[in-house]
């Protein structure tokens, strides 16, 4: 069964552009786990809030355990520790 993800992303203070080019990275590799990025949006604002909320669909849960667990997607942790203060996943279904 497949399953859709609510992707939250909050920046570290004024690395928001790592933040993206860290993200155009790890995203790229979705299709070859059968994933689709079927949203992608920014804040306009400055806040307290999210950067960046992504909506994910993948297959199935191997899909993402597979995705989560990918070498290329591992070897761009130091990219992330440096940009990414706070991810929040929600599992989510259309209504």
């Amino acid at each position: 069964m497949s399953l859709t993800l609510c992707v939250q992303l909050w920046a570290v203070p004024g690395n928001e552009g790592l933040l993206a080019t860290y993200e155009d990275e790890v995203l790229s590799l979705l299709g070859d786990h059968g994933a689709r990025l079927l949203q992608r949006v920014r804040s306009v604002e400055r806040g307290d809030g999210p950067y960046e909320v992504q909506i994910i669909e993948l297959p199935d849960e191997a899909a993402l355990e597979a995705y989560l667990a990918d070498p290329r997607r591992l070897a761009a942790a130091p990219l992330r520790d440096r940009s990414v203060a706070r991810t929040q996943i929600t599992r989510v279904t259309q209504i």
